[in-house]
Order: C-alpha cells, then sequence, then structure tokens
C-alpha cells in the first residue's frame, strides 16, 4: 500500500496538492512537521503530527521535525482568537529540550539515508536581519495573498498584530530553507495548518522555481464534538511527570467505542486487516472493551515503556476491580507508586509502625484519614474500612507485617476512598 493510501485507511487524510502521491512514489521524499515548544512536553493533539511522520519514514522516506525555536518567539495565530504570550529564551530552552527528547522515541535517527532529523528554525533566523527578511521573503508575497487565508480572516475582528500576520511568512520561509538545503519538498500538519503550508510551497515556486507538496490531516475531535486531547485536568501530556501513566492509559481506556476505533487507527501501527480483527471481536462482546485496551495498552508502551503500562494496569486494577489482599501483595513498587500519584499519600515515621499502632489511632493522628477518633471507629463499625484489601475491626493492630515493598500501607475508606500510607 502507498504512504496516501496507508493515511487514507487510517482517517489521516484532509488536504493534499495534486501531484503528491507521485512524488512520494517516485523517490525518497524528504518530509517535514513543524512543533511548537510552548511547552516542555508535547501533548497526545500532536501525536497525529508525530505519527504521520513515522509512517512518513516507514514508508522509506525521511522525516525531518521541525521544533520552531524562532517562531515560538512569535506565536501562529492559526486557530487562536487572541494573541499568545511570548517565551523568554530561558523558558523557550528548556521547551526545546524536552520537545527533542520526545520526538526521538518515536522515530528511527540511526537507519542510514532515511534516518530522521530534529531541526530548528532560530538556527538559520537568529542571523537574519529584519531588513533582510523584508527583502528576501517579504517582497515575494502580496498582502492580497496572506489576507486571503483563513488563520489571517478568522482574527480580522477580533484584531491580529503584525507580528502575528507575518507569521506565515516566517514559516513559509522555513519549508523555503529546508528545501534548498535539504531538499524537503513535502510538508505535512493539522487542517489549521493548510494556510500556513501552501505559503510554504508558493514561496519555493516563486524563489526556487521548484516543486513542493502540502498534506494535512484532520484535526481530531470526540464524537459528542468536543476537543480531543483533554480530559477533566487539562491536557493529557507525553510527559509522565505532567501526566502519570496511570492518568494517560485511563484517558485511552475511557474513550467511546466509535473514538477508539478511529483512534487505534490513528495512533496504533497496527495494520488494516488486524484491527479489523479487534473491532469485530469488540462488536461481538462489546462489554470486554477489547478495542479500548488494546488501544491504551499498546499507546502507553510507546509513550512510556512496559513497566509503565504493568503500573498502571496494577493500579487500575486495585483502584476500579475486585480484588484480595493477596494481589495487593504482589503489587511492585512502581505500581504502589502509581497508586500513590492518584490518591491522597500520607507520610508516617517507620517507627510509628515497627512499634505497633492501633487503627484508629493510626487512621486519625498518624495518617488524618479521618478527623477524629469517633469518625475512625464509626466507619470501622461501619465495615467500611480495609487495610491491605481487608477489612479490620477497631480492636487491629497495625504492625511491619500489615507493611507492602516495605514503605506502604494500602487503606480504604468505602468503595472508592483510598489512601496510600507512606513510611518515611
Amino acid at each position: 500500500m502507498s504512504l496516501v493510501g496507508e493515511l487514507q485507511w487510517r482517517g489521516m487524510i484532509h488536504d493534499i496538492t495534486p501531484g503528491t502521491e507521485e512524488q512520494l512514489e517516485k523517490e525518497m521524499t524528504t518530509g517535514y512537521v513543524g512543533f511548537d515548544p510552548t511547552a516542555d512536553s508535547l501533548h497526545i493533539g500532536n501525536l497525529v503530527s508525530i505519527m504521520m511522520l513515522k509512517h512518513l519514514q516507514n514508508a522509506g522516506h525521511k522525516p525531518l521535525a521541525l521544533v520552531g525555536g524562532a517562531t515560538g518567539m512569535v506565536g501562529d495565530p492559526s486557530g487562536k482568537s487572541e494573541e499568545r504570550k511570548f517565551l523568554t529564551e530561558e523558558i523557550l530552552q528548556k521547551n526545546l529540550k524536552g520537545v527533542k527528547s520526545q520526538l526521538e522515541s518515536f522515530l528511527e535517527f540511526d537507519c542510514g539515508e532515511n534516518s530522521a532529523e530534529i531541526v530548528n528554525n532560530h538556527d538559520w533566523f537568529k542571523d537574519f536581519s529584519l531588513l533582510d527578511f523584508l527583502r528576501d521573503a517579504g517582497k515575494h508575497l502580496t498582502v492580497n495573498y496572506m489576507m486571503s487565508k483563513d488563520s489571517v480572516k478568522k482574527r480580522l475582528e477580533t484584531g491580529i498584530s503584525f507580528t502575528e500576520f507575518s507569521y506565515q511568512l516566517i514559516q513559509g520561509y522555513d519549508f523555503y530553507h529546508l528545501n534548498k538545503e535539504k531538499n524537503c519538498k513535502l510538508q505535512m500538519g493539522g487542517s489549521d495548518q493548510w494556510g500556513n503550508i501552501t505559503t510554504g510551497t508558493e514561496f519555493i515556486r516563486r524563489l526556487g522555481g521548484g516543486e513542493a507538496f502540502a498534506l494535512t490531516c484532520p484535526l481530531i475531535t470526540k464524537s459528542d464534538g468536543s476537543k480531543f486531547g483533554k480530559s477533566e485536568g487539562g491536557n493529557i501530556w507525553l510527559d509522565s511527570k505532567r501526566t502519570s501513566p496511570y492518568k494517560f492509559y485511563q484517558f485511552w481506556l475511557n474513550q467511546s467505542d466509535e473514538d477508539a476505533l478511529k483512534s487505534i487507527k490513528i495512533f496504533t501501527m497496527k495494520g488494516e486487516k488486524e484491527i479489523a480483527e479487534i473491532a469485530e471481536k469488540h462488536a461481538e462482546s462489546p462489554h470486554t472493551r477489547i478495542l479500548q485496551n488494546t488501544l491504551a495498552e499498546d499507546i502507553t508502551i510507546t509513550v512510556h515503556s512496559k513497566e509503565a503500562l504493568s503500573n498502571a494496569k496494577a493500579a487500575s486494577e486495585i483502584l476500579f476491580g475486585k480484588t484480595t489482599e493477596e494481589n495487593v501483595r504482589k503489587l511492585s513498587k512502581g505500581a504502589l507508586e502509581s497508586i500513590g500519584n492518584e490518591v491522597p499519600k500520607h507520610q508516617v515515621p517507620k517507627e510509628t509502625i515497627a512499634n505497633q499502632v492501633g487503627i484508629i489511632d493510626l487512621l486519625s493522628e498518624h495518617a488524618p484519614i479521618f478527623s477524629s477518633k469517633g469518625e475512625a471507629r464509626r466507619a470501622i463499625k461501619n465495615n467500611a474500612v480495609a487495610v491491605n484489601k481487608t477489612k479490620v475491626q477497631d480492636t487491629k493492630t497495625v504492625s511491619s507485617e500489615d507493611v507492602i515493598q516495605d514503605y506502604y500501607i494500602l487503606v480504604q475508606n468505602g468503595k472508592k476512598n483510598y489512601h496510600l500510607i507512606n513510611l518515611i
């Protein structure tokens, strides 16, 4: 299957310039996607573009990931109702470092002539004077042409600064520069980037007389029309410090059937036949959520690791499944830490447990899960309190025998309220 055919069945093509498919079948083609370094991590909204680069490389072509060190200082008006805040050089460099490290986990950077590369447009813009830019770039496109772009037209009513208005010139020049220096003939991105990308193809045609091509993917939304990639807590990030592997795993696990089928095509490398078989099994027994489980497992391994997936699944089983103390005691330290990231955590000195402590005192004074001894006693009498998934009586003494992995005790108050005691 051709690259364009592959992207089409996956639902990853929104617009494509004439001749793109022929170019990709004619020779190894260098293509790029730009990433905006407004944060020190990418989020799952960026994953579509990353997967486009991955498919490009898998088809034998050369992917370039452009990290916008220069354009990040300006801000892209596409899809924005107001101007972005400028980033300091220090924050920008921190963000660039984080984004680069994440891209390196998706693409092959040492596989011969189609090895991926990361480029930074600050490298060619840092010594570009304003007068040189106006002469070498600004004179080649009319204001009428630039005003016709949707990203500009949508901002005319609320106002757009010259800085943002010039953004498409800068991105267009990026494409021209990469075409001239690295023989890059294709730019890809989200559908909201079509205007900026075609500005680049126009630059190349007018300045270099060469051919260049554009391919965009749809902006992904949920089946209810809401924005994809956000949860109640905001963006779903690729950085485990911003979004824990457990929350990342849960995001995909909780997708609707319709969204999961769309997502498994876009965000995994599973083939058409395999996905069809998974969808068929899911349709036969939807309650097993085979589609969501397969999607969540695959993408969590890709973004994080097998170990992170194992910990996320173990934590999910404890927090949502029916399990026993035996299973709790089998938890790895990583799984317990995953639970600790999602529930209230209480630090208690090791000596407290080593000297033995009554359950009432532990849960009301040392780890204040309850506001008073009376409240703790009432909850225990109502059979609501469990230690490591085993219900307790108010006469229980907590000792080192209740400690898991040398540091942890899991306390449950009711069906869904968990607390992790961390010994220090």
